[in-house]
């Protein structure tokens, strides 16, 4: 679920990780940084978080084959992998150490940084996860255990935005109006340095002035922006509230699907969602070598940032507009009518979505489809599907009456003005 956050604050927060987290982790990590749920009551808190084995690195790459036939991976590396592409991943920070995630992320600036009691290490978990699902390549003799993301040949800047749910400073940071514009300070670096997409798994139920000025100067840098669309849907079957960044024009807002192609419970339903991936049981890297199994839009957004990162390696040339365009234009599981708010445009199809690409790619990198293949061949000119004749001729006769009206009233008063006038010794 989305995580509530206090009245009047601005503070991001997850979306991930919430119908369920199921952590693997060395007896050390659970023993140092134990997953919980937040007290009843606490203003930022995860849904709910069950602690289980997700397996070992072996057994975890052939858990994860759902997830990645659902989008289509094997069929999209034949074209490409990811490599040239830098992702911005703004989160709680990637564990660059992590077997499957080594020599791929560059750990960026912490803005949480004084949140935490002095001498804290924070455990990178939500972030770690988010980084190996986007960019992941496996550990082991050739990489054949561990996870393996959608654009492993991806690289990674990680940039520290929010804290997990756990770390002693997280009531702190998210009351503390020093830390509001933490995320778009980790946009305006990522930009600084040169990522191709950025990956937001998180939101908040406020809009603020920098935030979306940060997003805008990102797009306007031709950087592709991805987000959560949120884990607030549980209570009802209503629109829910809109989360930001993913509901600022230009974002890639994802919501999360199981298996069967069909909105997840928790996922927001609004129509900010432009597509959906999958979000339920996902399973990815964490730190101190465990894995995580979660459910929640956060991994489903980072899914699609890995296919837009594969875009963007293929065809670097095109634009954020673009890429988002091949993506929703190729979409699977489309609803009835084209669009919905549960799912957006459907379920993002990676190989679909290159070949969309190559469309756009193959006409001009910066101009987008011709006029032909958008509306059809010699379209000519538009022409009149129906004309109301009775009405047309309806409307001319009043029109005449009242012309005819304003000449008589204006002749009566000219006549009046000379009466008077005359009458005036």
């Amino acid at each position: 679920m989305l995580t509530p956050r206090a009245p009047g604050t601005s503070r991001a927060r997850h979306a991930s990780l919430a119908a369920a987290i199921l952590v693997a982790a060395l007896p050390a990590l659970a023993a140092s940084s134990p997953v919980r749920p937040a007290p009843a009551g606490s203003p930022v808190r995860a849904a709910s978080a069950v602690l289980r084995s997700a397996g070992v690195a072996p057994g975890v790459r052939s858990a994860e084959q759902a997830q990645l036939r659902a989008v289509g991976v094997a069929a999209a590396w034949r074209v490409t992998r990811g490599s040239g592409v830098t992702v911005g991943v703004l989160d709680s920070g990637a564990d660059p150490t992590v077997p499957d995630l080594t020599g791929s992320v560059t750990v960026g600036p912490d803005y949480t940084r004084g949140a935490d009691p002095p001498g804290y290490q924070p455990p990178h978990l939500h972030g770690t996860y988010i980084a190996s699902l986007i960019a992941g390549h496996g550990s082991g003799p050739g990489d054949g255990s561990g996870v393996i993301g959608v654009a492993p040949a991806a690289s990674i800047v990680s940039v520290r935005v929010i804290l997990d749910d756990e770390e002693p400073g997280f009531t702190s940071f998210h009351n503390d109006t020093a830390y509001n514009d933490t995320v778009g300070n980790g946009i305006r670096y990522a930009i600084r340095h040169g990522v191709g997409v950025i990956n937001m798994s998180l939101g908040g139920s406020t809009p603020t002035r920098d935030l979306r000025a940060a997003v805008a100067d990102a797009i306007a840098h031709g950087v592709v922006v991805v987000a959560a669309a949120g884990n607030d849907a549980m209570g009802g079957n209503g629109f829910t509230p809109y989360s930001y960044p993913a509901s600022y024009p230009g974002v890639i807002s994802v919501g999360a699907v199981g298996a069967d192609g069909q909105r997840a419970s928790f996922s927001d339903r609004n129509a900010s969602v432009v597509l959906s991936a999958p979000g339920v049981n996902v399973i990815g890297a964490g730190p101190g070598g465990s894995y995580l199994e979660g459910s929640g839009t956060s991994p489903a957004s980072a899914i699609v940032a890995g296919v837009a990162a594969l875009i963007r390696s293929r065809y670097p040339g095109l634009s954020p507009v673009q890429v988002e365009q091949a993506m929703v234009s190729s979409a699977s599981h489309r609803p009835a009518g084209g669009y919905s708010p549960d799912v957006g445009f459907g379920e993002v199809d990676a190989p679909a979505a290159l070949s969309a690409a190559a469309e756009l790619a193959a006409v001009h990198p910066d101009r987008g489809l011709a006029a032909g293949q958008r509306f059809g061949h010699d379209p000519g000119p538009i022409q009149v599907v129906h004309r109301d004749t009775a009405r047309i001729r309806g409307y001319l006769a009043a029109a005449a009456i009242l012309a005819l009206a304003a000449l008589a009233l204006l002749i009566w008063l000219v006549v009046r003005i000379r009466w008077l006038l005359s009458a005036t010794p």
